[in-house]
């Protein structure tokens, strides 16, 4: 691990935290879906970002982790648990976004982010854990592959 990320502090995110969290999130946007999806709308986390932050920040169900460097916000997770129904009784989590600037990744920044995840969802009482990723997101796959992760489903798409 580099010097850059034992600096990097992972924690839950704070109402002044909002600016960091839409620049983390428009560059997930712009990286993931802005290259792999045209039915995204990148601009989202522009535009609804703010407030879709700030109500997930003191929601129990759902979680905000920043990775801080020195006061900076280089990255994110975002999360949520919900019950489960008649058809899958399990309560589950699922880990919405994940971020982090290309400066600060292949150093187990990730591994952190996604360990303080499943760790939030156990003691939220999730059964199991769930990530989608673009199938062409081979780094994302792998990644979350090395983090306990394994494929159960594959979604395919046709655009009319």
């Amino acid at each position: 691990m580099s010097d850059q990320q034992l600096e990097v502090m992972v924690r839950r995110a704070r109402n002044t935290d909002m600016d960091g969290l839409v620049e983390s999130s428009s560059a997930l946007f712009a990286e993931d879906a802005g290259t792999r999806d045209p039915s995204v709308d990148v601009g989202w986390p522009r535009e609804f970002g703010h407030q879709e932050f700030a109500a997930a920040i003191d929601d129990p169900n759902r979680l905000l982790l920043v990775a801080d460097h020195g006061g900076q916000v280089v990255g994110h997770l975002t999360a949520s648990v919900a019950e489960g129904s008649a058809k899958r009784p399990a309560r589950s989590a699922t880990l919405v976004s994940l971020y982090l600037r290309p400066a600060h990744r292949r150093g187990g920044l990730g591994a952190r982010l996604v360990g303080q995840f499943l760790a939030w969802a156990k003691e939220a009482g999730a059964e199991l854990a769930e990530v989608s990723a673009y199938s062409s997101n081979t780094d994302a796959i792998s990644f979350y592959e090395r983090n306990g992760f394994t494929s159960q489903s594959v979604t395919l798409r046709s655009p009319l």
